[in-house]
């Protein structure tokens, strides 16, 4: 059911620092500059990670949205784990069988973060 790690979340309070940061101390290096993402209630810039088509993506609130709301109940740090599916239908089907508790939100699917010890999960279909 699951492929891979698709991409990852970081929440960050400040996106023009955190990418200097990440650029000047890790050595990632966003591949476009930031984009506002209004639908989403956030900034956001991607990170790729070698040719895979893996990447981070470090995300800053627009206003009031998840990224906002847990960026003050838990700080800066890892929002979500985006997990690659073959096939998303089967896999909601399987989790929710399993208990999982799924959260279905702007066309996405997410695993409840107390199904996944306090990660919040997304499920992607990849080839």
């Amino acid at each position: 059911m699951h492929k891979w790690i698709d991409h990852i979340v970081v929440r960050v309070s400040d996106l023009d620092r955190s990418l200097e940061d990440y650029e000047t101390k890790l050595g990632l290096k966003a591949e476009a500059p930031p984009e506002e993402e209004p639908h989403l209630g956030l900034r956001r810039a991607i990170l790729p990670l070698g040719d895979s088509g893996r990447f981070i993506e470090l995300a800053e609130p627009l206003g009031d949205g998840a990224i906002a709301r847990s960026l003050e109940k838990n700080g800066e740090g890892l929002h979500l784990v985006a997990l690659a599916v073959d096939d998303l239908e089967a896999a909601k089907t399987q989790m929710a069988e399993n208990g999982a508790r799924l959260i279905e939100a702007t066309g996405m699917v997410f695993v409840h973060p107390s199904d996944g010890h306090g990660v919040l999960y997304q499920l992607i279909e990849r080839e």
